[in-house]
């Protein structure tokens, strides 16, 4: 960290007499106010060709948005769009050229013209002191107004395009987090933690502290004290169908070196301002090496994942009298879902169970989006990165949020390594979900599907789009 501080430092002193500096510019004698001043500041960045004098209207830009009310916030991103576009005159002339001059100088050209001022304006902006922090959350506040104003589409891939680069893996840094971790770090796991609530410090340190336990995240040199995603892994000796199995405040802790299995049972987004820019994938393979490295002894690697669309999906078909997937007779045991209570009863649960397990077999093996994509975003993220659907667990999470969002399911990814780029090139070529025989077997033997149709041909209305926006949303479990 000590060389982190030392360029921080350094920047923010140059930052400081770059101000000084400004403080002598005839520009800024008469500066417009408001947005119109912001505007100024921006232009003047733009023009800017000193680099202390760069960082200091860098840092007073960053200032003044950030001191900016949602009204004015959305104002100024209109602004980017409006007004920091592409240069229009020259565009023109680029294409003009290109259309009679095909040479690489006329599609560097092109390129060059074709690209919006506001990247350049972002570049400039990610040089003042915590510039890249108040940038990541000057795009948690765009994704949150994009839905509502469709011009703000091209200022958003602007920023996700810069993110992809100034976040990719090889700037990255994985750390260990333990109970010895810095308090400052330790408070943002307790409050980032998306998908299994950490309640209290007593909580945080029955899942960092025993021996059969692990956290690792990512951080950005920029942001060495916030991290970007972690992951928690329990080392068991079996696979777990149960998130109890694994949060049990009286479990007995085994030592690392009798496990056999990791799991990752819990990975969080921790910055909604760089939504859309994978790390998950990275996370786990590199978490995955790390363990073997220090526990050769380990030989499984598997998720325990929540399914956060099963419900809402589960609701549509039990509304739709012409289901492919639950008989009416499915139809009318899944009603005791409607009580709150239907696990009390061990009659109504086996017959729930009997119910619910194939049609979560369907989910997973045919259920496809609007666009041919398989429904679950877990899953899509899982199988993306070459895991094995290995098994259903009915009841897995009786929290409330998991009896909510699923029913209570949750599902063991499997990670075998010598299958995970057959089964990525299966999912990503072909759109083919690689799952245990069990699976398949429970689907092939469901008399209640009366069809599977061709995923680009799924009707959209039956499918479950993922309805939870939440800014952390868990990657995978």
């Amino acid at each position: 960290m000590t060389g982190t501080s030392f360029f921080s430092d350094m920047v923010q002193t140059i930052t400081e007499r770059g101000r000084k500096l400004l403080s002598f510019t005839p520009r800024t004698e008469r500066m417009p106010s408001g947005l119109a001043g912001l505007e100024h500041l921006c232009n003047m960045l733009l023009s800017s060709r000193g680099e202390a004098s760069g960082m200091a209207l860098a840092a007073e830009i960053l200032q003044q948005w950030s001191r900016l009310n949602d009204e004015e916030q959305r104002d100024f991103m209109l602004l980017l769009s409006g007004k920091f576009g592409p240069d229009s005159d020259k565009l023109d002339k680029a294409i003009n050229t290109y259309r009679t001059e095909r040479t690489a100088k006329a599609v560097l050209d092109l390129h060059q013209a074709a690209e919006p001022r506001r990247q350049e304006l972002i570049r400039r902006l990610n040089l003042a002191p915590s510039g890249i922090s108040t940038l990541v959350r000057m795009r948690e506040k765009l994704l949150s107004l994009k839905a509502d104003t469709p011009d703000l589409e091209a200022v958003d891939a602007d920023f996700a395009h810069l993110f992809a680069s100034w976040f990719n893996r090889g700037f990255l840094l994985l750390r260990p987090i333990d109970w010895s971790t810095s308090a400052h770090i330790l408070e943002k796991i307790i409050h980032y933690e998306a998908v299994h609530e950490i309640g209290n410090w007593d909580e945080l340190r029955r899942r960092l502290a025993p021996a059969d336990r692990r956290c690792f995240a990512f951080f950005h040199p920029q942001l060495a004290d916030d991290p970007l995603i972690f992951v928690e892994v329990a080392l068991t000796k079996t696979i777990p169908a149960t998130i109890s199995d694994v949060l049990d405040e009286t479990r007995a802790p085994i030592q690392a070196q009798d496990a056999r299995t990791a799991v990752f049972y819990s990975i969080s987004n921790c910055q909604v301002g760089l939504r859309g820019i994978s790390f998950g994938n990275f996370l786990i393979k590199q978490v995955v090496e790390d363990l073997r490295r220090d526990l050769p002894k380990l030989d499984t690697f598997v998720t325990l994942s929540p399914v956060p669309g099963f419900a809402g999906w589960l609701a549509r078909e039990r509304r739709n009298e012409h289901s492919d997937v639950l008989t009416p007779e499915d139809q009318a045991t899944l009603a005791a879902l409607d009580d709150t209570g239907w696990t009390d009863d061990t009659a109504t649960t086996s017959a729930v169970k009997t119910a619910l397990m194939p049609a979560a077999a369907w989910y997973f093996l045919r259920g496809r989006t609007g666009d041919g994509r398989a429904i679950d975003p877990v899953a899509r993220f899982h199988l993306g990165n070459g895991a094995r659907l290995e098994r259903i667990n009915f009841l897995g999470d009786r929290s409330s949020r998991a009896m909510r969002q699923a029913h209570g399911l949750m599902v063991n990814y499997l990670y075998k390594l010598d299958d995970i780029e057959t089964n990525h090139e299966a999912f990503a070529q072909r759109n083919e979900i690689v799952a245990a025989p069990l699976i398949k077997k429970l689907l092939r033997n469901d008399k209640t599907v009366r069809s599977t149709p061709p995923p680009a041909k799924a009707n959209p209305k039956d499918t479950g789009h993922d309805k939870n926006k939440a800014g952390r949303k868990e990657l995978s479990s």
